[in-house]
C-alpha cells in the first residue's frame, strides 16, 4: 500500500511523494493522519533558517490521526488507556533514545541522541502524509471522548510548547499582568493559559488583525498593533499596566527584534519567557544593566516532554467548549498544497493552517 505525502527534498523544494506504507512495528502503531498541523517552524524548516536538515523529509510534527493498525505487545496508549483501531490519537514527534544522561538522570527533552526527522523513504512519523508510522517508544495519547480534532489540532505543538515554557520558567500567578508578543498558535496558547490562571491583564502584540481578534476570544484583555513604533507601543502597554510594568512577557513572535523589545517592555522583578525564537538563527543587542535594575529573569524553553503533549491534549479537550479552538483552524489544505499552508503560515494570513489528507 501507498500513500501521499509532502517531502521537503533539499532547502525550498517541496515534492510530492508516493511512500510505502508499512505495517507497525512491535510496539508501535500505524496511524492514519486526519489533520496535520502547519508549524511556524516548519517555515523555518523549509527555508533553511532553522539549519541545515537531513534531507528528503516528510514535514509535520503536529498531528491528529485514527489508529489503523496496533504493532504486537501494544494495548494501550503512553497514559495507560486502552487503545484498539479507530481510535483517535495525537503522538509526541521526538524519538528519544532513553538511554542517555537527558533521558534517564534530567528527565528532560531533548535529549543527546533524539530523532525529530526520518529518511522520507523509510517508515516515517510526519503527519504532512495520509499516514504516520509511529516506532516502539513514541509516546502517543488516545483524545479524551468528545474532544474535536480540530479543537487539538488548532494549537498543535504550540500549547505543549507553553506548558513546557511555565513548567521551566515558573507559571502564570492569578492577578499576574501579561505580555505576549505574537499572536500565532504559540502567543494563543500563552493567551489561553493566562487567562485561565487567573491573569488579570493579558496584553498581546501582533500585525494581523483576524490574530488579534483571535486573542480576545482566548482570554486577551487588549491588543496592541505591530504597526505602531516601540515606543508607542510600550507606552500603551505601561499605560494599562502601571509604571511597574508587566509581571510576565512571553515571546512568541520567531523574529529576532523581538528580544530587545521584550527585555525593554518587561517590568522590575519580571520574568520574559522566550518560546518562538527556535527557528530564528542569530543575535541581538541588549543591555546587561537593564537585567541587573529591573531584577529581571529570562528563561527559554522548546521541545515539549511527552507529558505536556498529554496536558495540552487534555487541556483543549476540556476548554473546547468555553472557548472556540476549532475556529482557529482558518486554512485547509490538501497534501500537495503544503507549499501554500506554509505561504499562509508564514505571512501571517493564516490564524492556523492544516492539512488534510482527504483533500484531493
Amino acid at each position: 500500500m501507498y500513500g501521499k505525502a509532502a517531502v521537503l527534498v533539499e532547502k525550498n523544494r517541496l515534492e510530492t511523494w508516493d511512500v510505502e506504507v508499512h505495517a507497525p512495528e512491535p510496539g508501535g502503531a500505524l496511524v492514519r493522519t486526519i489533520l496535520g498541523g502547519v508549524c511556524g517552524s516548519d517555515v523555518h524548516i523549509l527555508t533553511g533558517e532553522a539549519g541545515e536538515m537531513p534531507f528528503p523529509i516528510i514535514l509535520g510534527h503536529e498531528g491528529v490521526g485514527e489508529i489503523t493498525q496496533l504493532g504486537a505487545g501494544v494495548s494501550t496508549d503512553y497514559a495507560g488507556t486502552p487503545v484498539k483501531a479507530g481510535d483517535l490519537v495525537i503522538w509526541s514527534p521526538i524519538a528519544l533514545c532513553h538511554r542517555c544522561y537527558s533521558c534517564t538522570v534530567l528527565e528532560q527533552t531533548p535529549c543527546e541522541n533524539s530523532q525529530y526527522f526520518e529518511d522520507a523513504a523509510k517508515p516515517n512519523w510526519g503527519s504532512y502524509a495520509d499516514y504516520a508510522w509511529l516506532p516502539n517508544n513514541m509516546p502517543f495519547y488516545r483524545l479524551p471522548d468528545g474532544a474535536q480534532p480540530e479543537a487539538i489540532a488548532a494549537l498543535g505543538c504550540a500549547l505543549p510548547t507553553v506548558l513546557r515554557g511555565f513548567d521551566r520558567c515558573g507559571p502564570v500567578r492569578f492577578g499576574d499582568s501579561v505580555v505576549v508578543q505574537g499572536a500565532g498558535p504559540v502567543g494563543l496558547s500563552a493567551i489561553l493559559v493566562a487567562a485561565q490562571a487567573g491573569a488579570r491583564e493579558i496584553i498581546v502584540i501582533d500585525g494581523a488583525q483576524a490574530r488579534l481578534d483571535a486573542a480576545m476570544t482566548l482570554g486577551a484583555t487588549s491588543t496592541v498593533s505591530l504597526s505602531l513604533s516601540p515606543d508607542e507601543r510600550k507606552r500603551m502597554i505601561y499605560d494599562r499596566i502601571g509604571k511597574q510594568g508587566p509581571d510576565i512577557v512571553i515571546e512568541a513572535a520567531g523574529a529576532l527584534p523581538a528580544f530587545p523589545e521584550g527585555v525593554d517592555i518587561s517590568g522590575i522583578h519580571s520574568r520574559y519567557i522566550i518560546l518562538g525564537l527556535w527557528g530564528a538563527i542569530g543575535t541581538q543587542p541588549i543591555s546587561p544593566r537593564d537585567l541587573t535594575l529591573k531584577n529581571l529573569t529570562i528563561g527559554g524553553a522548546s521541545f515539549p516532554a511527552p507529558k505536556n503533549y498529554y496536558q495540552g491534549m487534555q487541556f483543549a479537550a476540556r476548554v473546547q467548549n468555553q472557548v472556540p479552538l476549532a475556529a482557529l483552524v482558518s486554512h485547509r489544505f490538501s497534501i500537495s498544497q503544503a507549499a501554500q499552508a506554509l505561504t499562509v503560515t508564514k505571512n501571517g494570513v493564516a490564524t492556523k493552517a492544516v492539512i488534510d489528507p482527504t483533500m484531493s
